[in-house]
């Protein structure tokens, strides 16, 4: 049987805060939902998209209640309930947030395949943004507009070409030592024997920034600004951006951002050193396959994304094996177990929770009819729990085998960051497993964790070193 959502246009849609006046439009784009009061919860049984599921033509289907994405209880914990929502139907269409969700491995595999399926996604990022900082907004989204996250193919084929060596495994072993190096400094500086501190604000952001930065070919002295450019524009990119002023400064961030890197690479040019600038500059692409403003607003992505998924992979990660004794074991007795550690994470509690696409045409899927325009999230975190791909997929194990995770995406859009992103990643928590064998959390149970459709990211890591 084949259902079809219901005929809507995603950017008129509108959500009313629950004991408020405000509504705020649904497009596609995590930004609208993030600042959506919605309700707790919605029984989606009065919505033919959500009842009707495989089996015998004209079976009830079970009732399912869903839940809010960015409710508490989702943002704390959102596995148990995309589990239920993939067993209930691996792809559905949530009135609650006018989209449908692929939860299953084989339909989200099927999506990131399928051109039909599209990352192309500025436009309703761009509809988010409140009336009174529209003016701001034009340069700003034309930079958003360059990058390749953004595109398709063959479009993000051309960008991606520019940084494909310099991205590949053999390229970044270069920086093993240095992020060696890097990881001890850091770790001396702030896990003292003895101390509390906070993982997240000790560790887990400042070496990717410090690995990152160098990677790239920021001077020192520009890092204050560099990272506070960054920052802001995460709060445009992830949704955590919500008031007039705070929309304001995350564009006017970006905008500076470009500026800044575009006199970089301009003094790369002049004097080639050592980094990713200069030797995308070497290889003579840009100026050929790719404007200069194209690189500039890559540029700008490869900043952003540097820090962010790094910092929350080395956090969950030291989460995730503290939480786990017999694990946290195994990786001491034989410390080679660390990468099974970091790609077990990415698997059952990483960095990224979904992405988002907009279908370009109708598609049939799992049974499923989605229409031209709709808009779909890709749960990777659901997916990589399919138990159909995962056996006993609910469980932490470093020495797991078999199926390909979906914790970097696969296909076009593979993160091409992930090589970097493992090895300071693999630096950070073999060095604390092997050198800190007295840390310990405080509560895992009073834990917070960011609103954030996208991204699964702690606020602290409390802990005792």
């Amino acid at each position: 049987m084949t259902t079809a959502a219901p005929m809507t246009t995603a950017a008129s849609m509108t959500v009313a805060a629950a004991g408020t006046t405000a509504a705020v439009e649904i497009s596609v784009s995590p930004v609208a939902v993030a600042t959506a009061a919605a309700p707790a919860a919605v029984a989606t049984t009065a919505c033919p998209a959500a009842t009707v599921l495989a089996g015998a033509p004209g079976a009830a289907a079970p009732a399912f209640t869903e839940r809010y994405l960015l409710s508490p209880e989702m943002v704390a914990d959102p596995y148990g309930r995309l589990d239920a929502l993939r067993e209930h139907a691996p792809v559905y269409y949530s009135p609650l947030h006018h989209a449908w969700f692929v939860t299953g491995y084989d339909p989200l595999m099927r999506c990131l395949r399928d051109p039909a399926v599209s990352a192309d996604r500025v436009r309703p990022l761009m509809d988010a943004v409140p009336q009174g900082a529209r003016e701001d907004a034009e340069r700003a989204f034309g930079i958003l507009s360059r990058w390749m996250v953004f595109n398709d193919p063959p479009q993000h084929r051309r960008l991606r070409q520019v940084f494909q060596e310099a991205f590949a495994a053999r390229a970044v072993a270069r920086y093993q030592a240095f992020t060696e190096k890097a990881t001890r400094a850091v770790l001396a500086r702030k896990a003292v024997p003895g101390r509390t501190g906070d993982l997240m604000a000790d560790v887990a952001k400042p070496l990717p920034a410090l690995v990152f930065a160098r990677w790239l070919g920021i001077p020192r002295t520009d890092a204050p600004a560099f990272w506070y450019w960054n920052a802001r524009v995460a709060d445009l990119v992830l949704g955590t951006a919500q008031e007039e002023s705070e929309y304001r400064a995350s564009l006017q961030a970006l905008v500076s951002l470009e500026d800044y890197l575009a006199d970089l690479v301009a003094r790369r040019r002049a004097e080639p050193a050592d980094d990713l600038i200069s030797q995308v500059l070497r290889e003579g692409r840009v100026g050929e396959s790719v404007t200069e403003e194209e690189f500039v607003g890559m540029l700008t992505q490869m900043a952003f994304a540097g820090g962010e998924t790094t910092s929350n992979l080395i956090a969950n990660a030291v989460l995730a094996l503290h939480t786990r004794p017999d694990q946290l074991a195994a990786v001491r007795q034989d410390p080679g177990l660390v990468r099974g550690a970091v790609e077990e994470t990415l698997r059952l509690d990483g960095p990224s929770k979904m992405s988002i696409r907009t279908a370009v045409r109708d598609l049939e899927l799992d049974g499923r009819t989605l229409r031209a325009g709709d808009r779909i999230f890709l749960v990777t975190a659901a997916a990589n729990r399919d138990p159909a791909r995962f056996p006993d997929p609910g469980r932490f194990e470093v020495r797991r085998t078999g199926a390909t995770h979906l914790g970097f995406g696969f296909g076009a859009h593979f993160c091409i960051g992930a090589a970097l992103a493992r090895l300071v990643a693999v630096a950070a928590v073999g060095t604390l497993v092997r050198d800190h064998p007295g840390l310990t959390l405080g509560d895992p149970g009073a834990l917070n964790w960011q609103p954030s459709l996208l991204n699964r990211s702690l606020t602290a890591l409390p802990v005792s070193y």
